[in-house]
């Protein structure tokens, strides 16, 4: 049995959470189920009884806000130890196609790809102002860069995972797991690829890019993080070459007025060059270390990741054993039931004789 679940992070979505409900699909072809599942974040409106009367079937609540990113991963979380064997993430205020979930999914039902992002027409929407359309396209050429993936839209939040996939993601940052998620795969040899989504009109103004300022320096934030803690021997040792060719330009730039007997007024020259250089031989023993370090974070993930599967591995047959037991009763209760009396009206065949 095929099993997709499609979650939606919410917070305060009580007002655009129905259109986006109406817009969900019941039945996907290649499934044999389809459940939706929403993750409260700490809402104070009415998003979970709104969720309820839309018909879904798992609601999950966090009794704070704890941001996007701790409301993906409940999602992803809860959706493995749901037996969903494909996951889909859509936001709340509707901004993408409901009716383009199925095309994220064929991907992995042909088995080409185990995580798939919805790209969607950033230079067409109308509702991007004309720097936002420009940093999405610089961004995720930044993003592609880091994760080693072709992804064509980085930070779009419509996107499917294998069961597997869910139980290999960890996003540490609290802003949003769009951007930690890619490089992560990028890095873990997951295949990742994207397809071509629809969007719908805006309902709200997004809660992430308060202003592009702030928008630009938190993605860029992340991006360096992220990079440093899957390649940190790449991340330090380029920092240390940068420290290291300026402290050579100085200490060349000393030497040459010392040889021209003009080294006395040059000393700062000197110092700034002994400082550089001091920076990058320490970068570059701090890069053999983050390297270690990362060695212990992958083989702790890789032990992570096989525990989960060992857990719900021993979850999934005590469900089919559970289901199977009730069809038993059932069909024991069936045989056992008493036996409905003649019809008098039309006879039995013993009468007829």
């Amino acid at each position: 049995m095929h099993k997709l679940i499609i979650q939606i992070p919410c917070f305060n979505e009580a007002e655009t959470l129905p259109v986006t409900l109406a817009d969900l699909p019941r039945e996907i072809e290649g499934f044999d189920v389809v459940e939706w599942l929403i993750i409260d974040d700490g809402s104070s409106d009415k998003t979970a009884e709104v969720a309820a009367e839309g018909g879904v079937h798992h609601i999950v609540r966090h009794p704070v806000n704890r941001g996007l990113a701790a409301a993906f991963m409940t999602g992803i979380e809860t959706g493995v130890a749901l037996g969903a064997d494909v996951i889909v993430n859509t936001d709340a205020d509707n901004q993408y196609d409901g009716r383009d979930i199925e095309a994220l999914a064929k991907p992995i039902l042909a088995g080409e790809a185990e995580m798939v992002v919805g790209a969607r027409p950033i230079l067409q929407t109308d509702h991007f102002s004309w720097i936002k359309k420009r940093l999405q396209v610089l961004g995720t050429a930044v993003v592609r860069l880091a994760s080693n993936t072709e992804v064509q839209d980085a930070p779009s939040g419509f996107r499917a995972f294998t069961r597997d996939v869910a139980m290999r993601l960890n996003v540490f940052n609290t802003y949003t797991y769009t951007l930690e998620t890619l490089i992560q795969a990028g890095h873990s040899n997951i295949r990742v690829t994207s397809v071509p989504v629809r969007t719908n009109p805006d309902l709200r103004p997004s809660r992430l890019v308060r202003s592009i300022g702030r928008y630009v320096w938190r993605s860029a934030s992340t991006i360096v993080r992220v990079f440093a803690t899957y390649r940190p021997l790449t991340f330090f040792w380029l920092t240390s070459a940068f420290f290291g060719l300026v402290g050579l330009g100085f200490g060349s730039w000393y030497l040459y007025h010392k040889a021209l007997g003009f080294g006395a007024g040059h000393v700062q020259s000197a110092i700034l060059a002994a400082s550089c250089v001091t920076i990058a031989l320490v970068l570059f023993m701090s890069g053999f270390i983050a390297d270690l370090v990362s060695v212990n974070r992958r083989l702790l993930q890789e032990v992570e990741w096989r525990l989960k599967r060992m857990e719900h591995r021993s979850e999934r047959p005590q469900a089919r054993q559970a289901a199977r037991g009730s069809e038993t009763l059932k069909k024991t209760a069936k045989k056992s039931a008493p036996a409905k009396a003649p019809d008098k009206s039309t006879g039995s065949s013993g009468a007829s004789s």
